[in-house]
């Protein structure tokens, strides 16, 4: 197996750089919410009853967050829209908010057209492309990403805005001083986390270790389901693994029926609980009975503790983590975390049949 403190192992297979948007991690979140900050929103979009976020992969992934924060503050509905269309729903007291790093993700593209055609209020979050194009021909706000990466690593362009964008709507309490504690989180984690932390004290570069050479299955619950959802994507992505998530309490309705068999499978598959001591006693419950069950069956798992305070901090603490972990599998698997040839593949094979 690949040695992780060795130096030198990351020069030769991180050739594209994922390493160095990792270590900004925190800092880039700090950016984007002083950016977000001094943003300013038309006076009118504080009549939003409810939003959809546009989005696909790495620039979704943010909507699905601020979605779970606003369930516990919010009166207004947040949708999350992965596909072509819009939901019937949409008025003038709706906010459409398209996200796209790129601004030329075709499912965001096709339903942000659609959206023209109606009352609602739009914003983009994009670092140009046709949306971008789209946005300003219509004199529609554009918060305007410059930080340079692939999509799943600027995260944090993609979430802390909406943060700022909700909170200046009065859709979320002020989050000021939870970002602040979820900084000071991210910034003592990282020191933990980092490629020159030894394996011996390093507990990214552990659970990575456990994973390589297995399926992974990530469990969340409540506000660590989203960020569940972020380690799968990033496993796949990064690590070029096969990952899946599942939810508390629904596994407990399905998933768990389904460790026996079949039973080859068993030695090739590892779950990650994502947990936090804020989760609703029931549901923490269930994570133990559901870790008895997997030791009864044989199934490899881990307990993963968020850091923080805060749901805020102890989101962006978990998610910090998994992005180590798929960097980390990665590495172990001897492949670029970067170039992501399948999703290359479907975009260019789509273009064709489009032609």
């Amino acid at each position: 197996m690949v040695n992780l403190d060795d130096p030198k192992i990351y020069q030769q297979t991180d050739s594209s750089g994922m390493l160095s948007h990792l270590h900004e991690f925190p800092e880039q979140c700090q950016q984007a919410w002083e950016k977000i900050m001094s943003f300013n929103l038309p006076p009118e979009y504080k009549k939003t009853e409810r939003v959809i976020i546009l989005g696909m992969g790495g620039s979704a992934i943010g909507g699905d967050l601020v979605r779970r924060l606003a369930l516990a503050e919010s009166k207004a509905p947040v949708w999350v829209q992965r596909d072509y269309s819009l939901p019937p729903f949409i008025d003038e007291n709706t906010l459409v908010i398209a996200s796209s790093y790129s601004g030329n993700t075709e499912e965001t593209l096709s339903a942000f057209t659609q959206s023209l055609k109606t009352k609602a209020k739009k914003l983009v979050l994009t670092t140009g492309g046709r949306l971008k194009g789209l946005a300003e021909q219509e004199s529609i706000p554009v918060f305007a990403i410059d930080y340079q990466a692939p999509p799943r690593a600027a995260f944090p362009h993609s979430f802390i805005p909406l943060l700022g964008i909700f909170q200046k709507l009065g859709l979320l309490r002020g989050k000021s001083a939870e970002l602040k504690e979820g900084l000071q989180t991210l910034n003592k984690l990282a020191e933990d986390l980092m490629e020159t932390t030894p394996l011996a004290s390093n507990a990214a570069k552990q659970l990575a270790t456990k994973l390589y050479r297995h399926a992974v299955v990530i469990y969340g619950a409540e506000f660590l389901s989203e960020v569940a959802r972020r380690w799968k994507t990033q496993l796949n992505e990064n690590s070029k693994t096969m990952a899946f998530f599942e939810l508390f309490p629904e596994l407990n309705h399905n998933a768990v029926v389904g460790y026996d068999l079949p039973p080859e499978l068993r030695d090739k598959v590892f779950v990650v609980l994502l947990h936090s001591s804020q989760l609703n006693p029931r549901n923490r419950l269930r994570y133990e009975a559901t870790a008895r069950l997997m030791a009864k069956a044989k199934i490899k798992h881990q307990l993963v503790g968020a850091s923080g305070k805060n749901p805020l901090a102890q989101m962006m603490s978990l998610i910090l983590f998994g992005d180590y972990v798929s960097f980390y599998l990665a590495i172990l698997n001897s492949i670029d975390p970067t170039p992501v040839d399948s999703i290359d593949f479907v975009k260019k094979y789509l273009a064709q049949e489009r032609q």
